[in-house]
């Protein structure tokens, strides 16, 4: 039973740095910071495993040399070096007898490492495996082989010869697990990365093609008029008429390129404490004159005996409120009515922009916020993405409430500046 449970413990410790490898694989990109935790994490293996030894046959087993094989074949020369030197180093201090007949007896090993390392990462699945089991067992048995051979105890290699062999057998396997299961975290990861990186050239396709058919709706409006100026009997005051609807569609281009450019090339942050109350008045000011254009009353509920700080950028968050505001204004074509309220506690404060306006589904509420779609017979959708954005750079949480002939309420939730 003390076999079998030394036995476990070592293969427990063994893999345990197969759970925290999915974390460095992210950094994989510095190599210095990767090879650094790979050493750690095999390091601490190998140390581990060599203070749970289990006596077989009048030997002292651990499975040291599956951490070292697998820490060295993935990490590289200079792992595989420190990894080296930290098995000699942990053996010296804890008291092990014939320190430099060891550290010779491991020589052969890593001169097998240097002839495989450089191979190793082109070859197959099973190849690695098979690769990893052969230099895992080589490592113990070399360092046995010249160890038993220099102290003159090499009649001890021969002694229960099956109960040996069972051993390197079960660390083969061990090894192989190992090999199998970094594997397949790499192929996973690698998938992983693709999947995204997909999605993101479609999301840039489709953003491109959106800002593309949109601009081109108001160059085609344009054009057919430029053509009709060009017609002798066209009286003055068609000319005027056609001249502002050119105006009109070149104005709205602006705004589309306007929208994609913030989007894309966002300005530098300032970042600074906004009293939250002072904003919203701000924002009444602003849409007031829109609002008047379209019938619409703007109604400011603010808890001013509060007073209450957000943190972000005072210029963007002016911009995003704005958006919101005047969607919510463009969705009440009938006029109505637009209310803008605050409210705190101690640690949150509530900035509810809402109207009585068309109101939306829950399908149109979920895809609210995407480059390429809106509402709006001849929106973007860039400009309201640009808002959401503004608003979860500052820590804010955005809450959507709307049915469909009964308006929209938009709750964006703000935690107080430190």
């Amino acid at each position: 039973m003390d076999y079998v449970k030394d036995l476990l413990l070592n293969i427990f410790i063994i893999c345990s740095p197969l759970v925290f490898y999915p974390y460095i694989y992210k950094i994989k990109n510095n190599i210095h910071a990767f090879r650094f935790n790979i050493f750690i994490l095999f390091a601490l293996a190998i140390v581990t495993t060599m203070s749970f030894p289990i006596n077989l046959n009048g030997l002292q087993y651990d499975f040291r040399s599956i951490p070292l094989a697998i820490g060295s074949l993935f990490g590289g020369f200079q792992v595989s070096v420190f990894l080296y030197i930290t098995l000699f180093l942990y053996r010296y201090f804890s008291g092990s007898p014939h320190d430099w007949i060891y550290a010779m007896s491991l020589a052969p090993s890593f001169i097998v490492f240097l002839f495989l390392y450089k191979r190793y990462s082109t070859l197959t699945l099973t190849r690695k495996i098979s690769v990893a089991v052969l230099y895992c067992t080589l490592i113990k048995l070399l360092a046995f082989t010249v160890f038993l051979s220099w102290t003159g105890h090499l009649e001890l290699l021969a002694n229960k010869p099956w109960a040996t062999v069972q051993t390197y057998i079960l660390q083969g396997v061990i090894a192989g697990l190992c090999v199998y299961v970094i594997e397949m975290l790499h192929t996973f990861f690698q998938m992983q990365e693709e999947i995204i990186r997909s999605e993101k050239m479609k999301i840039v396709g489709d953003m491109a093609a959106s800002v593309a058919h949109e601009i081109r709706n108001p160059l085609t409006t344009i054009k057919g008029f430029i053509q009709l100026f060009a017609t002798a009997e066209l009286d003055v005051e068609k000319k005027i008429l056609y001249q502002k609807i050119c105006f009109e569609e070149l104005e709205r281009a602006e705004v589309i390129i306007a929208d994609y450019l913030a989007l894309a090339k966002p300005d530098p942050e300032v970042i600074e404490a906004i009293d939250i109350h002072k904003e919203i008045h701000h924002l009444a000011n602003v849409l007031m004159t829109y609002a008047n254009y379209n019938n619409i009353q703007i109604q400011v509920e603010t808890e001013e005996e509060q007073a209450f700080l957000i943190q972000g950028d005072r210029y963007k968050f002016r911009q995003a409120l704005i958006n919101i505001g005047k969607n919510a204004i463009e969705a009440m074509p009938g006029g109505g009515l637009l209310e803008l309220k605050t409210t705190i506690n101690e640690h949150q404060a509530w900035v509810i922009v809402s109207d009585n306006g068309s109101g939306m589904s829950s399908e149109q509420i979920r895809r609210l916020g995407t480059p390429y779609y809106s509402t709006k017979e001849k929106g973007t959708g860039l400009g309201i993405m640009v808002s959401f954005g503004i608003i979860k750079k500052m820590n804010g949480k955005i809450t959507i409430k709307s049915e469909l002939g009964q308006g929209t309420e938009f709750q964006l939730v703000f935690p107080k500046a430190n």
